[in-house]
């Protein structure tokens, strides 16, 4: 009985799972360097599979301790079990050591075992208040980034129309253009594009050109971009002027309370 109690807390025990999680984040990581050999890899990668099903113990456990309901109502145990049910396939990797067991199609679930990363973030200190803040800033700039992809769009197919002939590279049709123009609203890079275009073009032809991308980047990269970003960040940190506002109302309260308590004692 007592054994059972220890090998439930340990895998109850999330400094454990964050060991775990490390050790295999080294072993998929040593698993791309060839040079070590054959036998080596095959024992990083022995390893990973070991791990991997100490994860599908952890999942059984906790759900066996806080049962289906309690455990699946967490977002976090959620995604565990989403990770472990798609690191499973890598677990036949190990059998399978040729191609004629007819099961090579496992393969392609080599890549799953990359995901098991994204428990770290379960780990890091206030995740929870983090991730509250980009779901609401999700949603209140939702209509502001679907406006800046059309913007995006119409800006695009113009720029398709006009330049399509002179560079194919850049605008040879609208996916392109799309592409190209949302390089120039990153800024990044953007004037390497309208030097290309004016490189072979007369003085006028070439002003016209930069000028036409100089108010494209004002437009989308300058304006559009800053707009988002902070409708983005501003609903992120949305709960701490909330907290302010809250304590200012508090001492406002408190400041009304003393004038009217000041005016009774007057009276």
């Amino acid at each position: 009985m007592t054994d059972i109690k220890s090998f439930t807390k340990l895998f109850l025990n999330d400094r454990f799972i964050l060991f775990l999680i490390i050790l295999n984040s080294f072993t998929i990581f040593s698993e791309g360097f060839p040079e070590l050999g054959t036998s080596a890899l095959l024992l990083i990668n022995t390893i990973d599979s070991l791990i991997t099903i100490l994860f599908l113990i952890e999942a059984v456990t906790k759900i066996n301790y806080f049962g289906w309901k309690n455990y699946y109502s967490s977002n976090w145990n959620k995604l565990d079990l989403i990770l472990v049910i798609l690191s499973i396939p890598s677990i036949f990797l190990l059998i399978i050591q040729s191609q004629n067991h007819g099961l090579s199609f496992l393969l392609i679930f080599r890549i799953s075992r990359v995901f098991k990363f994204f428990r770290f973030f379960k780990f890091i200190p206030g995740i929870d208040i983090l991730m509250k803040g980009v779901q609401r800033a999700l949603k209140a700039s939702i209509f502001v980034l679907f406006g800046f992809f059309i913007l995006n769009f119409i800006i695009a197919i113009l720029t398709c129309y006009i330049f399509k002939d002179v560079s194919p590279h850049f605008f040879g049709n609208p996916l392109k253009s799309m592409y190209t123009i949302f390089k120039i609203f990153t800024v990044e890079g953007w004037y390497e594009i309208p030097d290309a275009l004016s490189k072979n073009t007369g003085h006028i032809q070439s002003a016209l050109i930069k000028i036409y991308f100089v108010i494209i980047l004002i437009l989308g990269g300058i304006m559009g971009l800053s707009l988002v970003n902070s409708i983005f960040v501003d609903s992120m940190v949305m709960d701490n002027n909330d907290e302010l506002e809250k304590k200012i109302d508090l001492l406002n309260q408190k400041i009304d309370s003393l004038i009217e308590n000041q005016h009774k004692k007057r009276i």
